[in-house]
């Protein structure tokens, strides 16, 4: 058969059901043969770095990596942002790119760069295929790398020439290997930890979500107690109404929730991608005790240096972890301040609820009444600007990966191609994602995918006509920010263009109804909201006010 043709068979044993892209000259052979594919399905792009969203959002919410293709040169400079985002947010996916012939890659000539060396900063690993019987092993390792903790991005790149060569290998049937739990002396040294503390509080990260570990961990804070406070992309670990849910941290500054972490005799972290939350931030003197429990060793810092460490399956260390505590007959553990923190974050969530504005609308409110419409296993994608932040601090969770938040590389542009890829998964889902107005046009051109594809997603835009977060913190800092504003389309005219439907909500006591309106809408819906940024500066000095509850 082609190499191109062993390539897709590859790609099959694998599992691998979706690419999404845009193809060009040079991967003409493989898109023939993509073509025959009964399992594949090719997702045609309106960019190359919506191509990678797509399979960022496929990859967090399976488990399992889609792949993202574009040609040589151009194609896949633009997927660079996107592949970077995937990789850093730990998202397994592939990253397939055409390449010109062999035989001119050694001199100066037409799209020609050295695109491997390119994508190796930004993947776990890059390669271009130089033989066609490289390929199974290739495709392999590639799949098995983007899958292993921590997962990413793995790149392979096609040349032209070697895309038409004959070979007689086939693909290797994957094989899965069990991950190991922590040896019990490690174990038993964690529990010792444990049992001195008063005070523990759990600081539970991305890796919570990966690999599903939510339900071990539910099963250890019944049996204990402890209060779980979540980073942005760790929500839904702990369900937002059981009582050791202490909501979401991140801010750069001291919030409510950093009151638990203040206090805390012992921080145990689950999970825990320090790329969200640097422990500067939370250990500043360095002088926390922590147990860090995780798929790998914790990373090198100063200010992150744990007594133990539980390396190995998460599942498995907190299930042993609960039998442990289980047959030690319990904890004396004092969980006042963490029910005072999640008291009056109650308290914070609910203060704009019933919000009666005209003009604008408050990011609180809006948040309030997005989480009423959605159902628990609904699922809501944020970009990244002002509104990520006021919906990683207002917007909880029931269950793991039902909201995703891009905040390891953290590119704006992420949740329209985001949800388009959601519904792939989930189509019987409701799919929101909120956008600013700088955000979504970045990838505005895969509203016509949405249309194509006929995508039930809702997207709100919440337009403030300028880059509200670089404003909100240069006017931290400096007491006033550089021009920043821009206009905007003609917000009705764009969703008619693109074949979308479309609402316009500037009073926040009609807000809900016209989301239950739009999610019943057939096909994509935009919904625009002129929202309230004088919240930034006034959450700014609320929060340099905050005092820790006792």
């Amino acid at each position: 058969m082609k190499a191109s043709d062993l390539l897709v068979k590859c790609l099959e044993a694998e599992g691998i059901q979706y690419i999404f892209g845009v193809p060009g000259e040079e991967n003409a052979d493989f898109m023939i043969s993509l073509e025959q594919s009964e399992q594949i399905r090719f997702v045609l792009t309106r960019h190359e770095q919506g191509a990678a969203f797509m399979a960022e959002a496929y990859g967090r919410l399976t488990g399992n990596p889609a792949g993202c293709l574009g040609t040589l040169g151009p194609g896949a400079t633009n997927l660079i942002t996107g592949v970077a985002d995937g990789n850093m947010d730990h998202a397994p996916m592939l990253v397939l790119t055409g390449q010109g012939a062999s035989t001119r890659l050694h001199k100066e000539s037409h799209q020609i760069m050295d695109v491997v060396s390119m994508f190796e900063p930004v993947t776990k690993w890059a390669t271009s295929i130089i033989h066609p019987d490289n390929i199974p092993e290739i495709v392999r390792k590639a799949v098995r790398l983007a899958r292993a903790e921590k997962p990413g991005a793995c790149h392979i790149e096609l040349p032209e020439d070697i895309a038409k060569m004959q070979t007689d290998r086939e693909p290797m049937q994957p094989r899965r290997f069990r991950r190991p739990r922590p040896e019990n002396d490690i174990l038993q040294s964690a529990f010792d930890l444990l049992r001195q503390a008063r005070r523990p509080i759990i600081l539970a990260g991305n890796g919570c979500i990966r690999k599903r570990a939510s339900q071990q961990l539910r099963q250890f804070c019944a049996q204990t107690g402890i209060g779980v406070i979540n980073t942005f992309m760790g929500k839904g670990a702990v369900d937002m109404d059981s009582e050791c849910c202490l909501f979401t941290i991140g801010l750069q500054a001291k919030d409510v929730i950093s009151c638990a972490l203040d206090a805390s005799d012992l921080v145990i972290t689950l999970g825990y991608d320090i790329v969200e939350y640097p422990p500067q931030l939370w250990n500043a003197d360095g002088h926390k005790h922590i147990i860090h429990a995780d798929f790998q060793p914790a990373e090198i810092d100063a200010h992150y240096h744990p007594e133990v460490e539980l390396v190995g399956d998460l599942a498995l260390t907190l299930e042993h972890l609960t039998r442990l505590v289980k047959s030690f007959g319990g904890l004396d553990l004092d969980l006042t301040q963490q029910a005072s923190v999640r008291q009056e974050m109650q308290e914070e969530l609910k203060r704009h609820k019933d919000d009666e504005t005209h003009d604008t609308i408050r990011p609180q409110k809006v948040l309030w009444d997005a989480r009423e419409v959605m159902g628990p296993e609904d699922i809501l994608l944020s970009d990244v600007g002002a509104h990520k932040m006021w919906i990683a601090r207002h917007y909880q969770c029931h269950e793991p990966n039902t909201c995703l938040i891009p905040n390891g590389f953290a590119s704006m542009g992420f949740a329209l191609p985001g949800a388009i890829a959601a519904h792939i998964v989930h189509p019987d889902k409701r799919i929101l994602a909120i956008c600013g107005d700088a955000g979504f046009l970045m990838n505005v051109q895969e509203m016509e995918t949405a249309r194509r594809l006929n995508s039930r997603i809702v997207i709100m835009v919440w337009e403030d006509h300028e880059y509200g977060l670089i404003a909100w913190k240069q006017t931290n800092e400096f007491g006033h920010h550089t021009d920043l504003s821009f206009g905007n389309p003609n917000w009705s005219q764009l969703a008619s263009a693109f074949g979308w439907n479309y609402h316009w909500v500037s009073q926040s006591t009609k807000l809900k109804d016209s989301l239950v309106y739009a999610f019943d809408e057939e096909g994509p819906s935009l919904v625009v909201l002129p929202i309230d940024y004088r919240e930034n500066l006034e959450l700014t000095r609320r929060l340099g006010d905050v005092i820790c509850p006792i």
